[in-house]
């Protein structure tokens, strides 16, 4: 960590934790809709499926830009009201979380690349997005299982993040408040 470091994360980080949060958090409804979605209407899937994509690859990039601004900046020291058992376990759900917010969204790209069915994926719904593997009947089932698992464990996660953030605040800790506001 940074000799000079403040007392809170910096602007940067705090619009880009609150952009993946957000990105993360309508995909995965999105996900569950496009899928129970009858082939019946088809252009209704096909855009939910691309909306899903899209959303998924900016969450991957501004997790790439969260996680390079962590290795370079850092984090605020932790709040000395923090037990020692409750930073170990954040340190762990926070490594956990970012390895989640990164693995998830490759996932899910890899599961597009080995469908059976070769439906482009369309970033913004008008940019080609190419594939880097070809389709595979042996690894697009195991793939999408590994992906919605992920994607389960990683809102799962982020529920308890946030739910021991406001379990914080509510003790009168800084944590949430240094995340919202600086």
């Amino acid at each position: 960590m940074r000799a000079d470091w403040a007392a809170a994360w910096s602007p940067a980080q705090r619009r880009l934790h609150w952009a993946n949060a957000s990105l993360i958090l309508l995909a995965f409804p999105v996900a569950w809709v496009m899928v129970a979605v009858p082939l019946r209407e088809l252009l209704l899937k096909f855009v939910l499926f691309q909306l899903h994509k899209t959303l998924g690859l900016l969450a991957l990039a501004v997790g790439v830009a969260r996680l390079g601004i962590r290795l370079r900046r850092g984090r605020p020291d932790w709040d000395a009201g923090l037990p020692d058992w409750q930073r170990k376990a954040a340190e762990g759900l926070h490594t956990a979380l970012y390895v989640l917010i990164l693995v998830v969204p490759a996932l899910g790209y890899l599961v597009a690349c080995t469908a059976p069915l070769q439906i482009p994926t369309l970033f913004l719904g008008f940019v080609p997005v190419p594939a880097v593997i070809g389709a595979s009947q042996a690894w697009y089932p195991v793939l999408l299982q590994l992906h919605r698992g992920a994607a389960i464990g990683l809102v799962l996660l982020a529920a308890g993040h946030a739910a021991a953030a406001v379990h914080n605040h509510r003790r009168g800790l800084g944590v949430l408040r240094r995340m919202w506001s600086g």
